[in-house]
């Protein structure tokens, strides 16, 4: 019976150990640390904007100490980060970040009446990002799986490289010897800006001849060549010079041959080129993609994670491009958290276009330093990242010395 007994009382007193406050059988250091809330509880607990230069970072943190990144538009920093900071901040604050549709929606139309397209949608989407890359972060997942995944590894990029410089424009000869350069690293596909855009128009009938000429020479028949007018013609115009191109130095695509605002002009080059004819680059929204969709018409949608609202504004319009059996060929020349994200996006989306934009690391940027890790590029391909978030790590130290606003 002592036996039995002595069981049974070790029975309760373990049973009673478990009803016991866990919290008053530890070491006072121990209770002294406050344990990380579950995913459910977590809040966001600051959202900080990392101004510089050329580039605008996002940093949101929340109670369970860790914190997400992402990268906004990098037009007049500044502004992008006040809005950040004065408008969507305080949206955010101790909020759920996996509610980021709910998010996205709030401070949109908290600061649309400045501006549906340009600023807001540049500013949100570094917060966007940040979002993403925090869920990926928390759940210890890449983020083109939270999107949905479609199995890809890699993709091909083209070599993307503009004409402007400083005091004017490259010479037909530079940009030659620079599409050359692309070739050297890998690339099996290249495109040359002229930068023109609308203040620009129609300029001499050799402007854009001469250079795609010299640029073809350089880099022979096998490489294929994308031409972007950037707004730099009317449409007929770009009909006559469109039509030259391809008949002389077999360019596949011409990209913004119009100005952004004529979507007419642009559907009448579409429906007159053999070639193809992209566009996107500056439509902000889905609304304005809708538009662009139903009355230019082109063939591929060049959409900017960046510039269009973030990740999940960019799947809504990968989505819509799908309905209407539109490619996404993303507009990037960023090398940093833009590039990982398109990365992300690219892995969840299924009408990626082939080959997309890349204009390598640009030293010129002067943002060496922001990440221990790079992103993996060999042979005319980009890796998609698999560790969690968005991939890149952020060198905080050097973010802090980077910013403007020190």
């Amino acid at each position: 019976m002592a036996h039995n007994f002595g069981k049974l009382s070790r029975h309760h007193f373990l049973k009673s150990l478990a009803l016991f406050p866990v919290g008053m059988m530890l070491p006072q250091t121990a209770r002294a640390q406050k344990p990380a809330p579950p995913l459910s509880d977590v809040k966001i607990t600051n959202v900080k904007a990392y101004v510089m230069k050329k580039a605008a970072f996002v940093k949101i943190e929340t109670d369970a100490g860790i914190s997400g990144w992402g990268e906004g538009d990098h037009e007049f920093s500044p502004i992008n980060g006040q809005i950040v900071e004065k408008i969507f901040r305080p949206v955010l604050l101790n909020q759920d970040p996996f509610a980021s549709e709910y998010l996205w929606k709030q401070a949109f139309f908290e600061g649309y009446e400045g501006g549906s397209t340009g600023f807001v949608p540049g500013a949100l989407a570094g917060v966007d990002n940040a979002l993403w890359d925090l869920k990926g972060r928390l759940l210890q997942q890449p983020v083109h799986k939270l999107l949905g995944g479609n199995g890809l590894e890699k993709v091909a990029v083209y070599g993307s490289y503009g004409r402007r410089k400083k005091g004017g424009f490259k010479t037909p000869d530079e940009m030659a010897r620079e599409g050359a350069e692309f070739v050297a690293q890998g690339y099996q596909t290249i495109k040359a800006r002229m930068q023109l855009y609308d203040r620009d128009r129609n300029p001499p009938s050799g402007f854009t001849y001469d250079c795609v000429k010299a640029i073809r020479e350089a880099i022979g028949e096998k490489i294929t060549l994308y031409v972007d007018f950037n707004n730099g013609y009317t449409a007929g115009r770009a009909v006559e010079l469109g039509l030259k191109l391809y008949e002389h130095f077999n360019v596949a695509a011409i990209e913004e041959p119009v100005s952004a605002f004529d979507y007419p002009g642009l559907r009448q080059v579409v429906e007159a080129l053999p070639c193809e004819v992209n566009a996107g680059e500056h439509e902000y929204n889905k609304w304005q993609f809708r538009d662009l969709i139903q009355q230019g018409n082109p063939d591929n949608l060049n959409l900017d994670v960046i510039k269009s609202g973030g990740l999940s504004e960019a799947k809504k319009i990968a989505a819509l491009g799908e309905a209407f059996e539109k490619p996404i060929m993303l507009h990037n020349t960023r090398p940093t958290l833009a590039t990982a994200a398109s990365l992300q996006l690219l892995g969840a989306i299924t009408n990626q276009s082939a080959v997309q934009e890349f204009s390598g690391m640009r030293p010129g940027l002067e943002l060496q330093g922001l990440f221990q890790n790079q992103l993996r590029f060999e042979n005319g391909f980009l890796y998609i990242p698999t560790t969690p978030g968005l991939g890149l790590e952020v060198e905080e130290k050097e973010m802090e010395k980077q910013k403007l606003n020190n």
